[in-house]
């Protein structure tokens, strides 16, 4: 998950940190493009605007939906990851937080892979949420993380959701809109989050989405480009709750964030974009 939820777990914190880095000062739109290498992740987040009801948490989410597309791809071995994230949420209280989405990853054919994992809440353990295994093939020490072929300039819908299969089990497909061709990644479980209480797999909900970008390039590695479109949620009730704003988040870059990221709009969707110069401020509205 984004390391900018690092304080809760290594690669987990709460959103609270996202919100107190957006009532910060902004940063300067005009920052230069050429910025020193480094060797952490940096990571730059799209917070969803959603009707007021569902962001103070009066009505939960039974699904969330984003579809990504990556317009231009990496061309260095580093890995990059783009995700949906949510929180998994009882009543008014986070459980813990999960996230799909898809990499370029080496150690995968082709360099092509994609991923569904989580993390309960610090106050939980802040463990690694167990899962189903997976029928897409990967590696004995991360089940999270596997192979999955995608092809740059193709849209893909990833989508969380609740599992037919258990009770209070979560699921994560990804989708060629091209193709129509639906995978199912595997199913988080959050049996053991909620067992000392009465919860039921309805006690459980989705909240707080987001999707992001995570790089563990160079800050001047060559630029990649990718779009976030279709933003939606259906709520507990069945009505459809769409994302048409966003709020804009950068990694600081005193915590090893890149100064030349930048977050944009266009017909289509939201963009995200590597090593440009930055043209839209910390803390921005992003509307369509």
């Amino acid at each position: 998950m984004s390391n900018i939820f690092a304080s809760l777990h290594p690669q987990w914190r709460s959103l609270k940190a996202i919100w107190a880095r957006l009532s910060s000062a902004p940063e300067d739109p005009q920052a230069r493009a050429q910025v020193p290498s480094r060797s952490q992740a940096s990571s730059f987040h799209l917070l969803w605007r959603l009707p007021p009801e569902v962001e103070r948490g009066a009505i939960g989410l039974a699904e969330v939906s984003a579809v990504l597309e990556v317009l231009v791809p990496p061309q260095v071995p580093s890995l990059y990851f783009w995700a949906l994230q949510v929180d998994f949420v009882a009543g008014h209280r986070v459980l813990g937080g999960a996230h799909v989405g898809l990499q370029w990853n080496a150690r995968y054919p082709g360099n092509t892979a994609a991923n569904w994992g989580g993390y309960a809440a610090l106050e939980l353990g802040g463990r690694l949420l167990p899962g189903s295994r997976s029928w897409l093939p990967g590696f004995p020490e991360d089940s999270n993380t596997l192979a999955y072929t995608w092809l740059p300039g193709l849209p893909y819908r990833l989508r969380v959701f609740r599992s037919a299969e258990r009770e209070l089990a979560w699921r994560a497909e990804v989708t060629d809109l091209a193709s129509g061709e639906a995978t199912i990644i595997r199913d988080l479980y959050l049996s053991e989050l909620v067992r000392r209480g009465p919860l039921t797999k309805a006690g459980v909900c989705l909240g707080r989405p987001l999707v992001w970008s995570e790089v563990f390039a160079s800050c001047d590695a060559p630029s990649v480009r990718i779009r976030w479109s279709d933003l939606r949620a259906l709520t507990e009730e069945g009505r459809l709750a769409e994302a048409r704003a966003v709020l804009v988040n950068y990694q600081a870059e005193s915590a090893g964030g890149c100064r030349n990221t930048d977050s944009t709009v266009d017909e289509a969707g939201f963009l995200q974009t590597t090593n440009t110069r930055r043209t839209t401020p910390q803390g921005s509205l992003l509307t369509r």
